[in-house]
């Protein structure tokens, strides 16, 4: 490109490339170096006004700010000042808002919004003509009619270019015109040479000046300045996207518009597709202050409480009072590890509308994020396939575009039943999705949308409505029947496994060891709903097995899922929920979307995880399955820290988060130089020190990152997608190939954060690329489970994954939909629910005995300090189980022996007593207030607590002890989930296990212990009746504790099982000679003699 010698200037960040003459009379001046004044609010120049003066926008304080600050702060900030907080007037050239004081003047913008002469102009065209008319303000040669709105005259009756110049970052590129270059040529200058059309007139074209101040020269104004037209690109922008808002929203002419309609006053608020997606509501200060009070007063009340406890001793009872001691400091210690992360409680606000005006413009695709969703299932038997596809229809019903949707089932135990329940499954859904969109039911998954107990006419005004939903569900029984008869001829294999209806012998008959295995059922061409629509994405896995290799079992699966869905579909989001976890709000996917694609805190969000909802769980929930308090209390606390834990399923997740790549750092602003004070001043060496210092740390930061950075994605130019890489990106192939495995195609997906496959990629090539993906010997010797995916080496693999990303940065999000996004089901009998407890258990004892133990993993990276209490909390209170357990039975050894933990007890301990539990009632009715839960969901988790704590969390911990430091594996127990056989059919369901032996002898030694204290009173006459009130008290507080399992172990029958009965008259036996041995009834000193009265000579 021939420059002519004259000086070629550029922006990098403002992507502009300018040429500037070197004529010294047409120099381009800048504002800056008139004025001498910058806006302190965003750094541009501070402009010039018709009448030569600088730009005022306060007359109170002066503070410079520009006028697009200042028009800005006055049409969405809070009006005012930004110093002096006085409220701004409105200027002449300024539109009007809210608030505005009545003016009887008539300035030049009293028909700013008058469109009626732009009948047959597209948004384009009126945009154009908006930004000159919004240029010319003030410059009456061309403004040729009474609204005051530019108009091309004959001869400026070009068409007005809008083209979005490219990118050249400072050089020219050979393939780029130069008709498509950002340059840019003074206006007045008659010798240069306009490379790009402006939407103004043009230069050679003989015009009269058209100057502010005729004394002045016009190009000391800013025209044809980088600063003044990226203003201008910026403006055009806003009014082009506020008349697709107005079209968008217009009534029934088919967008047909007058003047009358844009003379809107509230038209600049309109502009709300660029609002946030979302906010945060922080707890009312009337509830949340007084919570952090009474902590406060609790941790006081703990340290006397201690203070008394240490410095009185109990002698002829030390061993019991040393140990009760010891157990109550370490439940003070839990408490605090608890109760710590809730401090800073937030509840979140989405904005869906705000989501569809900027993300889904009429006329226009949808610009949503793909999402690719996970469905992981392993045994049939246990996970019944009616529940399966239940969550598989959900899904494909969901609220959102077809073509960004695609669902992915793993099928771990290579199941033919599950193959072929998902294959009825695809040929129901061409039916289902339809009637669900048309008529806009909820929930979308059939089973329990026809189970509804409501007035399912509810809102529905369809004429066909009740004619179709009986059509539709008679199709569902008719699909139950075929589902019930799948599952009834799987009940019995055959000799020689399962055959395909071609022959063919099912690949999956060895579950052990069996081939890969991908079935693509819908999103492919010809297979569409039975209106013709496009149907999403629906897709059978199966991960290849082979004897000899470490599978990592659900970990595994799911880390199988992401390389599988990385190849075939790529989406930039994922969102994993068990087989049993439907969607029971269509619109959960776009409340996920508020957050992650939020322009403004979207980035740093690793992923949004929603709470857990049940269905069939009794009115009283006997065993806290709901879990409530977790749920709706230490959930939002989290959420206010750096976000809530990762709980297994009903979570969106970003997929460069999952690939172990650090969280983007936000550039902190340029710091102030101090120039006040001399050279030799010490605090100016101390903070020169200091920033040297920050620099090295910030250096070795640097490097760690180095290996994690993220790789940028592809930009949009010309139409075409290429790779844009940055320094990260010069990773070499090797590296990449050690981290992610030996797949290029996998390998490029990852280098894409927004997503997407080649247009013109090969789907059969695909698929064999899928294959190899999940082969059993594709982690080896890569960071799969280590630093990629979902991290192997717990049981518990939620929670470790989480932690790793809070690790590197990420903060995660917590979303409560008024309407529940997702619903499960749960275990409802005892025996059940203890061994899903017994699991959870168990994978935190293998963390807090792993390297990712947070008690020393992780420091120097991006977890904040009570997001760390949290972690730990989560990791060790299984060990809370052995001073449990001595506590729980320190009643029944107390009403037996006659002893006591505590001293005989003064004033001044009766108030520390009193005021002790006072606290912990008050700490929890706060809780509830901000919480919004009930006292008996706050009754039935401490109740659980004491249940799980002496039993499943036992157990726990010997097994993780043994699995670690023996080698002792246990086997993975699949939680049961219960099919529809009946209301709460399962909740008095017996099912005889270990874990009911150390609960059961609690329950049995404290009855016990009651009973022989209130003989052992009634033996011992009035006196001994006061000390027995503490030691009763202490033992009817285990007992109601543990009320919960006792109705558990009788169930619904009307005698005790005989196991039970065999156990409690073994027990009894015990105790019964222990209290032989003790002999309450007899004096610690021998008989007491004493001395007839009578003469009996």
């Amino acid at each position: 490109m021939n420059t002519g010698g004259r000086l070629i200037a550029g922006s990098h960040n403002r992507n502009e490339f300018v040429l500037i003459n070197a004529d010294e009379t047409a120099r381009i001046r800048s504002v800056q170096e008139l004025s001498g004044q910058v806006c302190h609010i965003c750094g541009d120049e501070i402009e010039i006004t018709v009448d030569g003066e600088i730009f005022v926008a306060c007359n109170e304080c002066a503070f410079p700010v520009c006028r697009t600050c200042y028009e800005y702060e006055r049409r969405e900030g809070n009006q005012a000042c930004p110093q002096c907080k006085t409220r701004y007037k409105r200027l002449k050239g300024s539109p009007r808002v809210d608030g505005d004081e009545e003016e009887d003047d008539v300035d030049d913008l009293e028909h700013e919004f008058d469109y009626r002469d732009f009948d047959g102009l597209g948004p384009e065209q009126v945009a154009e003509a908006l930004l000159a008319a919004r240029l010319n303000t003030g410059r009456g040669s061309h403004l040729n009619n009474a609204s005051g709105v530019y108009v091309q005259s004959e001869h400026n009756a070009s068409p007005v270019d809008s083209t979005i110049p490219l990118l050249t970052y400072h050089n020219e590129d050979v393939d780029i015109t130069s008709d498509d270059h950002a340059l840019v040529v003074s206006p007045r200058s008659s010798n240069g040479n306009r490379v790009h059309p402006m939407p103004f007139p043009d230069p050679s074209t003989p015009l009269p000046p058209r100057s502010m101040v005729p004394q002045k020269d016009i190009a000391v104004y800013g025209y044809g300045s980088v600063a003044w037209k990226d203003r201008m690109e910026e403006w055009k922008r806003r009014q082009s996207d506020r008349l697709q808002v107005v079209k968008h929203e217009g009534g029934s002419d088919g967008g047909n518009y007058d003047g009358n309609e844009l003379d809107d006053p509230d038209l600049p608020i309109m502009d709300e597709g660029r609002q946030p997606l979302s906010r945060k509501l922080p707890i009312p200060s009337s509830k949340i202050n007084p919570y952090r009070l009474v902590i406060v007063i609790r941790l006081v009340i703990l340290g006397l409480f201690f203070h008394y406890r240490i410095l009185h001793p109990v002698k002829d009872a030390f061993g019991l009072w040393l140990t009760s001691v010891i157990c109550e400091i370490w439940f003070a210690l839990s408490w605090i590890l608890d109760q710590f992360p809730k401090l800073y409680p937030i509840e979140r606000e989405t904005y869906l509308d705000r989501l569809s005006l900027r993300y889904e413009k009429e006329g226009k695709p949808s610009e949503l994020a793909s999402i690719d969703v996970f469905v992981s299932t392993v045994d049939p038997l246990k996970e019944p396939p009616l529940i399966t596809a239940n969550t598989v229809l959900s899904i494909l019903a969901v609220d959102y575009p077809v073509d960004k949707v695609a669902c992915y089932v793993s099928d771990d135990g290579a199941a033919m039943l599950t193959f072929e329940a998902l294959s009825e499954t695809s040929e129901f859904a061409r039916k289902w999705v339809p009637f669900c969109k048309k008529f806009n039911i909820e929930p979308r998954a059939p089973e329990w949308y026809f189970s509804q107990k409501i007035d399912y006419l509810k809102n529905k005004v369809h004429p066909s409505f009740v004619r179709e939903r009986r059509a539709m569900k008679r199709d569902y029984e008719e699909f139950k029947v075929r589902i019930n008869g799948l599952v009834s001829t799987a009940q019995k294999v055959p000799e020689d496994g399962w055959t395909m209806q071609d022959g063919t012998p099912w690949p999956g008959n060895n579950v052990r060891d069996h081939p890969g295995m991908i079935q693509v059922f819908l999103g492919q061409s010809g297979v569409r709903d039975v209106e013709g629509d496009e149907l999403p994405r629906l897709v059978y896995v199966s991960r290849e097995k082979r004897p000899g290799f470490d599978h990592h079992k659900k970990a595994g699966a799911m880390n199988a899922l992401i390389r599988v869905s990385a190849v075939l579909s790529n989406a930039p989001y994922m969102l994993n929920v068990d087989c049993d976890h439907y969607i029971n709000n269509s619109k959960a996917l776009r409340e996920a979307m508020c957050f992650m694609m939020d322009p403004t805190s979207g980035k740093k969000v690793c992923y949004v995880q929603f709470p857990q909802r049940f269905d069939g769980i009794d009115r009283h929930d006997r065993y806290s399955n709901r879990n409530v308090v977790f749920f709706d209390i230490n959930m939002k606390g989290l959420d206010g820290l750096q976000g809530p834990i990762y709980v297994g399923t009903g979570c969106v997740f970003r997929r460069q988060a999952l690939y172990g790549y650090d969280a983007p750092i936000k550039k902190k602003p340029p710091g102030k130089t101090c120039n006040c004070w001399p050279r030799w001043c010490c605090l100016c060496c101390g903070s020169r020190k200091k920033t040297k210092s920050s620099a090295k740390k910030n250096k070795k930061k640097t490097k760690g990152r180095e290996t994690s950075n993220q790789v940028h994605a592809l930009e949009n130019i010309e139409g075409q997608k290429e790779l844009i890489t940055n320094k990260s990106s010069e990773t070499p192939q090797t590296k990449l190939e050690k981290k992610f495995g030996q797949s290029p195609v996998f390998i490029a997906s990852a280098r894409l954060e927004e997503g997407g496959v080649p247009r013109d990629a090969n789907p059969a090539a695909l698929l064999r690329e899928a294959i190899q993906v999940i082969s059993c010997g594709y982690e080896d010797k890569t960071e799969w489970g280590k630093e990629v995916g979902w991290i192997y080496g717990s049981v518990t693999e939620d929670i470790l994954t989480g932690f790793k990303m809070h690790c590197h940065g990420w903060r995660s999000v917590y979303c409560m939909p008024k309407r529940p996004a997702f619903k499960g089901s749960a275990p409802i009998n005892l025996s059940d629910r203890l061994h899903q407890v017994l699991r959870w258990a168990l994978g935190s004892v293998e963390i807090l005995l792993s390297r990712h133990c947070p008690l020393w993993y992780g420091y120097g990276g991006g977890l904040k300090s009570l997001e760390r209490f949290s972690y730990i909390n989560s990791v060790i209170y299984p060990l809370t189980s052995i001073p449990l357990l001595a506590y729980c039975t320190l009643p029944a050894i107390c009403l037996l022996t006659g002893k006591f933990i505590v001293p005989q007890i003064s004033n001044y301990a009766s108030i520390l007593f009193m005021l002790l539990f006072v606290s912990i009632a008050a700490t929890s009715l706060f809780e509830m207030q901000w919480g919004g839960v009930g006292l008996d969901d706050i009754w039935r988790n401490e109740q659980f607590w004491v249940i799980g704590g002496v039993s499943s969390h036992l157990f726990a911990l010997f097994q993780g002890l043994l699995k670690v430091l023996a080698g002792v594996n246990t086997n993975f127990t699949v939680t049961s989930k219960a099919a529809d056989d009946g209301e709460f059919s399962d909740l008095y369901l017996f099912k005889w296990t270990s874990l009911l032996i150390p609960p059961t002898t609690l329950l049995i030694i404290n009855i016990v212990g009651v009973v022989v204290g209130i003989s052992n009173a009634i033996n011992n006459g009035y006196d001994s009746w006061g000390p027995l009130f503490g030691r009763l008290f202490f033992a009817i507080w285990v007992i109601v504790h543990l009320y919960p399992f006792l109705k558990g172990l009788l169930g619904k029958q009307d005698r005790m099982p005989t196991i039970i009965l065999v156990w409690s008259i073994l027990l009894s036996s015990i105790l019964t000679l222990l209290w032989v041995r003790v002999n309450p009834f007899v004096s610690r000193d021998g008989p007491v003699l004493e001395v007839c009265g009578l003469n009996c000579d």
